[in-house]
């Protein structure tokens, strides 16, 4: 497996595993229903992508991305600190909607650096790019 598809790949798993973790801490916090359904949702699509970017990886003989238990908490307390005066469900889709925007920009950025990877990366690296501007899409209504 070539190494910019290596670095797309992990990139994939990376922000996949991020996105899961802001919807699992939010999970608690969220009052609204139809909201909360749609988190779901999107958990379950991100995780659909991390494992096709995490199989791909592993039929390379690669090494997965491993997430570090301080960027979890950092990630973790950034949400609990936003949502502390205000849990609202309008607040909630707005620190998605910004990690979202995050997400397509780092993805941006790998694909720029990485411009000698494989159609397989790059098929993953799209899907992710696509369903986080849908879910962007999705979640303006609670804004």
């Amino acid at each position: 497996m070539k190494k910019d598809d290596l670095a797309i790949l992990r990139e994939v798993q990376k922000d996949t595993s991020r996105a899961i973790r802001a919807i699992d801490t939010m999970a608690g916090k969220v009052c609204n229903d139809e909201l909360s359904r749609e988190l779901s949702k999107e958990r379950l699509a991100y995780s659909m992508i991390q494992n096709k970017a995490t199989d791909k990886l592993q039929n390379g003989n690669a090494d997965s991305y491993y997430k570090s238990a301080v960027d979890d908490m950092l990630l973790s307390g950034s949400i609990h600190i936003n949502t502390l005066a205000n849990c609202s469900s309008g607040k909630i889709a707005e620190l998605m909607i910004d990690g979202s925007h995050r997400n397509i920009t780092r993805m941006w950025k790998s694909i720029n650096h990485h411009d000698n990877s494989g159609a397989a990366s790059m098929e993953i690296a799209r899907e992710l790019m696509d369903f986080e501007e849908k879910s962007i899409d999705c979640l303006k209504k609670f804004l």
